[in-house]
């Protein structure tokens, strides 16, 4: 478990939403919902700082976008959407620190079966609020190569932000194993990806350069630090990676909503960098504090 991500005694308490709200511990879905039977859903992870949910109409964008891209026959507006976080937050009094895990899935079947036609009762949307940290620290994170490989969009594809997450947990047990942070995942080509949760990024000569999206989800803290770059007048441009590069690269880093910027110090035993958090890994960890609330959507007084 992340260092900085820890159970919290005031979670225990709280309500969440399960097309309705409904007391955590009583919280549940039904034996024959969809992300049961098949996984088949999808997800968000919204934070919660000082009164403003971060990013909230891009995750909004994604969640739809997704349920949409698997033939979801019912999706909540997005008005719909934004009101039962904004209820279960203020339920909660929940304004700071916190982590929304926000799931939709296709709803509970008739029967048992992978048939969309026997979901005749309409999505779930769940949502599940809790006091949390982010999940790295700033002393540096370590990484190791997965054997496993990201999914290529022949198979599944990875803008899809689903709860198909296999591959990954798979990924980071080879991390756990290894005693590092996180798992680098390579796409079926053998270039770089992404970690089993985050976007990955290097610095090589001044330049950012970050993955192609063909094999990872095209992350909205990914997008964001890219914009960042572009404005702050940084090289910045998708690629094709390999190992190496990122062996030898002058800096490193990933990008996530529970991650923010984390630099790299090491990756399979191979020093990065310096091995400490380099010069224009600072600058884009300040646009992002500087940055990240202009368009954070306010949450309605308690």
């Amino acid at each position: 478990m992340a260092r900085f991500n820890q159970p919290d005694a005031r979670n225990e308490n709280t309500r969440c939403w399960v097309n309705g709200l409904v007391a955590r511990d009583a919280a549940s879905v039904h034996v024959l919902d969809s992300v049961v039977q098949g996984g088949d859903a999808v997800w968000e992870g919204l934070r919660i700082t000082d009164g403003r949910a971060i990013q909230l109409e891009e995750h909004l964008t994604r969640l739809i976008d997704s349920a949409h891209a698997l033939a979801f026959s019912e999706i909540p507006s997005r008005e719909a959407l934004r009101s039962a976080i904004f209820d279960t937050l203020q339920a909660n009094g929940m304004r700071d620190g916190v982590h929304c895990r926000i799931t939709l899935t296709r709803g509970r079947k008739s029967t048992s079966g992978m048939d969309p036609r026997l979901n005749v009762h309409g999505p779930t949307l769940i949502i599940v609020p809790e006091y949390k940290g982010m999940v790295y620290g700033d002393e540096g994170i370590r990484l190791v190569t997965s054997a496993i490989r990201r999914n290529s969009p022949e198979f599944l594809d990875s803008h899809i932000h689903h709860n198909n997450l296999l591959n990954n947990i798979l990924a980071k047990i080879q991390a756990n194993v290894a005693g590092v942070d996180d798992a680098v995942m390579l796409d079926d080509r053998g270039f770089l990806a992404e970690t089993n949760a985050t976007n990955l990024f290097v610095v090589r000569d001044g330049r950012l350069l970050t993955p192609f999206a063909h094999a990872c989800l095209p992350g909205l803290t990914r997008r964001f630090v890219m914009d960042a770059a572009l404005d702050s007048g940084i090289s910045c441009a998708e690629a094709d990676l390999t190992l190496t590069e990122l062996y030898t690269a002058d800096e490193a880093f990933t990008t996530g909503t529970m991650g923010a910027i984390a630099h790299i110090i090491e990756v399979d035993g191979r020093q990065v960098g310096r091995g400490e958090k380099g010069p224009l890994t600072r600058q884009l960890q300040q646009a992002y504090d500087e940055r990240i609330f202009d368009r954070a959507v306010p949450l309605p007084l308690c």
